[in-house]
């Protein structure tokens, strides 16, 4: 410590600090959305941090309500969707039919329903990186979606990358979104993606989606994401507006059929106005599993630690998964001789609800990041000893600076032995920190400027095989 030379006669105090400096651990669980919302947007992609549902609505809105028909049949209202059919053959406008809607409804836009299933699982703050407007009848866009990944290079603190829309897409583009965000968390090396397994089409061909599946998700980086199966359908109602519902009458009495909207029934017909509104909020909302994920991932790390695998937990707001998944079935997904590729599927059982039960990564058959947690664990690790330690960028590249390194980076690793991340009876089972010359570095390296640091983590693996072995044993005297 540099001595100040008083000039002035008097009592002077100096202050000095003998704490060595600490690593502390960045947060773990800070997932970015990227989709559409509903609010016309000045520039896009546009970025914002949230904290729950109504932050969202507040800068973002809702989402385009659909129009709807009902029509009375046999008096019990039915719920009806118009669509267009195919363009004439000798031109001309293409005419549309009427068709029933099913109780379970895919919307054209996810991510409003997204966040709120996120935030229903336990989620907190998050990001949002809005890519455009989402409008009735409009369109996504891959090329939207792929400047909302790149724009997430320019911010330092979101941990998991969420695209829910990118499962609207065609396979093709489908493909490119999650190779792109793969790519991208492999780049940045501080995040995870938590991908979904596309529907192939209806009804839902659980073979043929996971086949195809393994190929939509490239062959790079997939140590930095996991993919999730089946779709869900959830507690969570479509976003109906009244005013967008017309209801077709009956012609009665002499009258000519006619037609109203839902909000002027109400003061005419106030007994078809309630039935009709107890129709709509039957209408729920199908999602990706991906959004449910992100908030799971979320409370597990606020309950247990990044170590703990997301995985054996129950989802909120979910009535069942589309797929119901068989031991056999789920056995194929899991483990893949051919392409390594794991699939973690999301199953319903009796007595327990809707649970994770998988936690592997897209590399399932890789030894060292198979697992979820072990590769979140690195990341976490990575990443707060990398900004605890660039204090020591230009400090002398000697003994003293190499002894901070290596105390504050064991001090925070004996700590999450303590918790429970890494596995060993005693710390030096658990974890080492070598620094030094003659140890990790040369004198070449110190006259280039290199301060070599090796750190070893012994990671706690989950319990994915629990084998109970049972014999006979015979009875003694």
């Amino acid at each position: 410590m540099a001595v100040t030379t008083p000039l002035t006669p008097g009592v002077y105090i100096e202050e000095q600090s003998l704490l060595p400096p600490s690593v502390v651990g960045v947060a773990t669980a800070v997932p970015a959305f990227i989709g559409y919302v509903a609010k016309a947007l000045p520039t896009t992609p546009q970025v914002a941090e949230i904290n729950s549902l109504p932050d969202f609505v507040a800068l973002f809105g809702t989402t385009p309500p659909r129009p709807y028909k009902v029509k009375l049949d046999d008096g019990a209202p039915r719920l009806y969707r118009t669509v267009p059919g195919p363009a004439p053959a000798g031109g001309g406008a293409p005419t549309s039919t009427d068709e029933l809607v099913p109780t379970s409804q895919r919307p054209p836009w996810l991510l409003w329903y997204s966040l709120d299933l996120y935030f229903r699982n336990g989620g907190g703050r998050c990001y949002v990186v809005a890519v455009g407007q989402a409008t009735d009848g409009g369109a996504l866009s891959k090329d939207a979606l792929l400047a909302g990944i790149r724009e997430l290079e320019k911010q330092d603190e979101p941990t998991l990358i969420v695209t829910p829309e990118a499962s609207l897409l065609s396979t093709a583009s489908f493909r490119e979104v999650c190779e792109a965000t793969l790519q991208h968390c492999g780049k940045m090396k501080d995040r995870f993606a938590l991908l979904d397994v596309k529907e192939q089409g209806q009804p839902i061909d659980q073979s043929n989606e996971i086949t195809t599946a393994r190929g939509e998700f490239g062959s790079e980086s997939l140590l930095y994401g996991a993919a999730y199966y089946p779709f869900l359908h959830t507690t969570l109602t479509e976003l109906v507006q009244e005013s967008s519902v017309t209801v077709e009458l009956p012609a009665a009495g002499g009258s000519p059929a006619t037609s109203q909207r839902l909000d002027e029934l109400r003061a005419s017909s106030t007994e078809l106005y309630n039935k009709i509104k107890a129709l709509l909020a039957e209408q729920r909302v199908t999602l990706p599993p991906s959004p449910a994920m992100a908030g799971v991932v979320v409370r597990v790390d606020r309950e247990r630690g990044v170590w703990k695998a997301p995985a054996n937990v129950g989802l909120q707001a979910v009535i069942a998964p589309v797929d119901l998944v068989t031991d056999d079935q789920q056995g194929l997904m899991n483990v893949d001789a051919t392409t390594g590729k794991s699939i973690n599927v999301i199953r319903s059982f009796a007595g327990r609800g809707t649970v994770v039960w998988g936690a592997r990564t897209l590399a399932g058959n890789d030894n060292e990041w198979r697992y979820i947690p072990v590769r979140r664990l690195f990341i976490t690790i990575e990443e707060s000893v990398k900004k605890a330690t660039s204090f020591a960028v230009f400090e002398p590249n000697d003994v003293s600076t190499w002894l901070k390194v290596k105390g504050m980076i064991e001090s925070y690793l004996y700590n999450l032995w303590e918790q429970g991340a890494l596995q060993g009876s005693k710390p030096e089972n658990a974890f080492f920190v070598n620094v030094g010359l003659g140890k990790t570095m040369t004198a070449q390296d110190i006259l280039n400027g290199i301060m070599l640091v090796e750190i070893g983590i012994a990671a706690v693996r989950p319990a994915e095989f629990i084998i109970l072995r049972f014999s006979h044993r015979l009875a003694q005297a």
